[in-house]
């Protein structure tokens, strides 16, 4: 599963980095064009984020990485 999601990660930026330069480099002239290629570039940076979190709480809860350092509020620390 992980594997997949890794994939899912790479096809979404690829995606997010194409149609935005597409989105950018378009001329004032192609409107509808422009709007489908900001929405495709914002689906594609969406779904990279989303894999790319889950690619990270997934190596830390196999122990692939080291757990970063959170603060714990222990219930007698809000007393």
């Amino acid at each position: 599963m992980a594997k997949l999601i890794a994939l899912l990660n790479v096809i979404a930026w690829s995606g997010f980095w194409a149609f935005g330069y597409l989105a950018l480099s378009s001329g004032s002239d192609a409107g509808s064009q422009t709007v489908m290629a900001i929405l495709l570039a914002a689906m594609g940076g969406a779904l990279g984020l989303w894999a790319y979190f889950w690619l990270i709480r997934h190596s830390e809860a196999t122990g692939y990485a080291k757990p970063r350092n959170r603060a714990v509020i222990n219930e007698e620390e809000t007393a």
